[in-house]
Parts: structure tokens; sequence; C-alpha cells
């Protein structure tokens, strides 16, 4: 299942952006997961015993959040069984965590836990 951003399908690594934050849906119980993806992760290797950082594509394609009840959700009844939107496209990472929040604020996603996998932990 691919990403749908504006009811279209999403697949390409977009330049400009850093991230994105999403809403992933289970079409079975309409339980629903919003958070953050990032489209780079930063690495560092040794060249010439200086320590060089470079970005790497992260696994966005084929990501479906780290909740573990949404991810156990996801091996059961499969990935044709959700539907994964992107709710915003994000220059910075800063940028990636305000809009994560302010929309899992706007949803009241920690209050509903019948409605959202969104949890925390105590």
């Amino acid at each position: 299942m691919t990403w749908l951003y504006d009811g279209n399908k999403f697949g390409e690594l977009p330049e400009q952006f850093y991230g994105f934050v999403y809403l992933i849906t289970n079409n079975t119980t309409g339980k629903k997961y919003i958070g953050k993806k990032l489209f780079y992760s930063q690495k560092q290797r040794q060249v010439k015993g200086k320590k060089k950082k470079y970005k790497v594509e992260s696994d966005w394609k084929d990501y479906y959040g780290s909740n573990e009840e949404l991810i156990k959700d996801v091996e059961l009844l499969g990935r044709d069984s959700f539907t994964r939107k992107i709710v915003r496209l994000c220059k910075t990472k800063g940028e990636c965590s305000y809009f994560e929040a302010k929309y899992q604020f706007e949803y009241d996603v920690l209050l509903n836990p019948d409605l959202f996998y969104n949890t925390y932990h105590v």
C-alpha cells in the first residue's frame, strides 16, 4: 500500500521536504494513528580519521508507525487493511514535530484510546 497525499499516490522522494505528518487508518475498525516520519536519516562514517556526516533515505515508503498495537494489527490484518495518508509535508524536523503535536492535540488522540492507536506511557 502506498502513501496518499491530496488524494493521489505519493511515492517519489521530494528533495525540498524533510519529512511529513501522517494519518494511518485501520479500514476494518476505523482506529487511527497520527505520527511523523522523516524522509532522511543522518549517518556517520570515518574518512581519513575524521567523522563525516551524510544523509540516507529512510524507510518511509514501507513505514507503518512505531506503535506496537498498530504494528500487530498490520501483521494480523495485512497492509491492504490500512490507509496511509500524508496530511502535511514539512521542510524541517522542527516543523514535523510541531505539526505532529498540533494534530494529536487537535484530535485529542491520547484521550480517545478507542479511536486512536496513539498512547503515552506513565
